[in-house]
């Protein structure tokens, strides 16, 4: 299984949607929040080109946010993904 990354905030809806997916789908992942941090978010903005958490990472690919989560799993690819 690949390893998972996100970065998160403790108080983002979106956050808690999208490891409640990875949950479901019983997907261990490394979760690095980013509350009261403004370096590791601008760690996490320098790789993800993008401000807004949740930032999620499979492997060595930027998936994005929750709604790309999301869109991978409607699509029938997220499963491919974490399996590769």
């Amino acid at each position: 299984m690949s390893q998972v990354v996100v970065y998160s905030s403790d108080w983002c809806p979106y956050c808690m949607r999208a490891k409640a997916l990875l949950e479901k789908k019983g997907v261990a992942f490394e979760e690095i929040k980013v509350d009261g941090k403004p370096q590791v978010r601008a760690e996490m903005a320098q790789k993800a080109g993008r401000t807004s958490v949740p930032q999620i990472w499979i492997g060595d690919k930027h998936v994005g946010g929750c709604d790309d989560l999301f869109a991978l799993e409607r699509a029938g690819k997220l499963d491919t993904l974490l399996h590769v």
